[in-house]
Order: structure tokens, then sequence, then C-alpha cells
């Protein structure tokens, strides 16, 4: 049996940031609205699985609360996400925006709008890769084939 080949043999893992965010006095008062921010977006994502490691997306440093945008304004809510893979040539990027992008719809309420993207810069087809996913037909599809769903749904397994 052949040995496979990893885009990205040895990744480097960063320290994961803590798990809660201290909590204020408007965010206990019930009767005050709390509307969604990039802390609790990028705790959603945080702990989606590397394709290829057996590592987090926080801990491969794909993900960071400072690339996440909420924009709020009376009628929408619009959620955007950069992620940055781990290499200029990551062969997994769009599974991984994928992943990033199916966690989110399954997670926040219909109306709020969502956007995944590479991070400017940081991969040699990322335009290529961000017009994938910010086509819903596209999108859709993808959802609905069983072999890129399987592989959607190993990375946002929780570990037993």
């Amino acid at each position: 049996m052949g040995q496979e080949r990893l885009d990205n043999a040895n990744p480097v893992l960063f320290d994961s940031k803590p798990r809660h965010r201290p909590v204020t006095g408007t965010e206990r008062d019930e009767s005050v609205e709390d509307p969604i921010d990039s802390w609790e977006i990028f705790d959603l994502i945080r702990d989606i699985n590397d394709p290829e490691h057996p590592y987090t997306l926080e801990q491969l440093n794909v993900v960071q609360e400072e690339l996440i945008k909420v924009f709020i304004d009376e009628e929408e809510t619009f959620v955007k996400v950069n992620f940055t893979p781990t290499i200029p040539h990551c062969s997994m990027a769009t599974l991984i925006g994928l992943a990033i992008r199916v966690k989110l719809l399954r997670s926040l309420h219909p109306k709020i709008k969502v956007s995944v993207s590479i991070t400017p810069g940081s991969h040699s087809t990322e335009e290529s890769i961000n017009r994938q996913l910010a086509d819903k037909e596209r999108v859709a599809a993808a959802m609905e084939n069983q072999g890129l769903m399987h592989a959607v749904n190993e990375c946002l397994r929780v570990p037993e």
C-alpha cells in the first residue's frame, strides 16, 4: 500500500483561545437584546476538524476570531468569515471552506447571511475557490453529493 501524500506534512500548531469570554452585565440581562458577534461565530467553527490532520482549524490557525466580521443593520445580519489555509497550494481549501459554510448554515438562523472566503493573498487559487464558495447553487449541489457530504461531516464530527 502506497503512503498517502499530504499537502502539508508538518503543520505548525497554535495555542487555542480560552473557551469562555468574560460575561458582561448586559449579557446577563435577558431584557437586553444580545446580537451575535465574531466571538460566537468563532466559537461555532473553531473545533472543525482539518481534513488532512488530527487537529482543529483553530489549532492550525486556519480560523481566527480576527478574520470574522459581523454586520448588523435593522433588517439583516451578515457574517463574513475569512479562513487561511496552512499553505498557499492547499488542495483541501475548498473542502475546508465548505465545512465552515455548512457548519454555519446548520447552526445559525436562516435569515443570517453567510459568506466564507479565503483570506486575500493566502492561496494560489483563492479567486476560483471563493467563487465556488459564494455560488449558492454549487454549495447546494455539493450538499447533495453523498461522498462530499461524508467528507464535510467528518470535518464536523465531534471527537468522542
